[in-house]
């Protein structure tokens, strides 16, 4: 039989196959560790518990879900990860954690600002990073004043909102 006139075999895609596994193994896990919390109900009948088992019984479905779209669909080619915009992001928040407790939330959070949108193509950090300190400063004065939430504060915050 000739080459072109032979159907095309189409084949299960086998990444669909990878993330239903590790979405039931994740939902497995929640569920596992849901059993685990004590299930006292208050005036509302719902326990710490409840919400953990209910993601964990909805990545399941999840998983059955990307299990069968892995079988229904063919392989298809994939375009190429850019490893340098993850690389941006985890620096981001490597630096946000590192510096959390020296600096303060807004200059940290404003840091982990910058590092993304340069991930997402915004080159110039000059620009990024004192949007993301003011962005990061109105969150933590909503969260302090407002909410009554303490976040790290370092010395602009201290500066501005007295601790």
């Amino acid at each position: 039989m000739n080459r072109k006139t032979e159907p095309a075999k189409r084949r299960p895609d086998g990444a669909a196959f990878v993330i239903s596994v590790v979405l039931a193994g994740l939902g497995a896990l929640l569920i596992w560790d849901a059993a685990r919390l004590p299930q006292a109900t208050g005036y509302g009948g719902v326990g710490p518990a409840d919400v953990p088992r209910m993601i964990g019984y909805c990545l399941l479905g999840l998983g059955a879900w990307t299990l069968v779209a892995g079988f229904r669909t063919a392989s298809v080619d994939r375009p190429r990860q850019e490893v340098a915009p993850i690389v941006w992001i985890i620096a981001g928040l490597a630096a946000q954690l590192a510096l959390l407790d020296v600096v303060g939330f807004s200059i940290a959070t404003g840091i982990l600002f910058s590092f993304a949108a340069r991930a997402f193509g915004k080159r110039e950090l000059w620009i990024s990073l004192p949007i993301g300190v003011a962005f990061s400063f109105l969150v933590y004065g909503i969260f302090d004043r407002i909410l009554q939430l303490n976040l790290p504060g370092g010395l602009l915050e201290m500066t501005i909102y007295g601790g």
